[in-house]
């Protein structure tokens, strides 16, 4: 009967199997006898994580992504919901300004030129567009919101021709300089793409 010399013992967890020691002798013929044949030491990790643990570890990565989009789409959407009701406050604002201005008009019997200058600053905006506007306007009605040509019968601020076309913009266009204002600039935008452009064709042709 033979017989096997082994040095170590083996270790079991529940995450790896480690064997410790090596064998160091094997039998050889008789039940007395031992050959050496070898000796070491070895380690062997046969598994680091249990695939049980894998898989939930990739569950928890998943989740944690889902949950870092949901975030993101969250503040774009507040961002996106933020600024739409800012841009809404903006134009009712806007809106509530130009129905306090055409309310002030209609109770005024008349204008001064400072006024009728503020209005078109205001309608205008732009303080480089408002320039070119004024420009227009000092020389063809001195910003007189009445004024009309003897000999064309063209009419206002702008010098309308004929004067019923600021009829588009309000019945009260011939006392109204607001009127003329809002058909004006609409006239020099839809012809010459702004008062500016307006303004650089009425220097050449001293008309527009």
């Amino acid at each position: 009967m033979s017989r096997i010399s082994v040095r170590g013992f083996a270790v079991a967890s529940a995450t790896a199997v480690t064997t410790v020691g090596a064998v160091v002798g094997v039998a050889a013929g008789s039940e007395g006898a031992v050959q050496p044949v070898a000796a070491a030491d070895a380690t062997t990790v046969l598994a680091d994580i249990p695939a049980g643990q894998r898989v939930q570890q990739a569950s928890l990565t998943q989740q944690v992504q889902a949950q870092s989009d949901a975030a993101d789409a969250g503040t774009t959407k507040a961002a996106e919901h933020a600024a739409r009701r800012q841009a809404a406050k903006d134009a009712s604002a806007r809106k509530k300004a130009e129905d306090a201005s055409r309310a002030a008009l209609v109770v005024k019997a008349s204008y001064t030129v400072a006024e009728v200058q503020a209005m078109a600053q205001g309608i205008i905006g732009d303080a480089t567009q408002y320039q070119c506007f004024s420009n227009i306007v000092s020389h063809e009605s001195s910003w007189n919101y009445t004024a009309t040509n003897s000999s064309s019968g063209a009419y206002g601020l702008v010098q309308a021709l004929p004067g019923t076309k600021m009829a588009s913009e309000g019945a009260d266009w011939r006392t109204n300089p607001a009127t003329q204002i809002r058909w004006g600039l609409k006239y020099m935008n839809s012809s010459y793409g702004s008062p500016c452009g307006a303004w650089s064709f009425w220097q050449t042709n001293h008309w527009y």
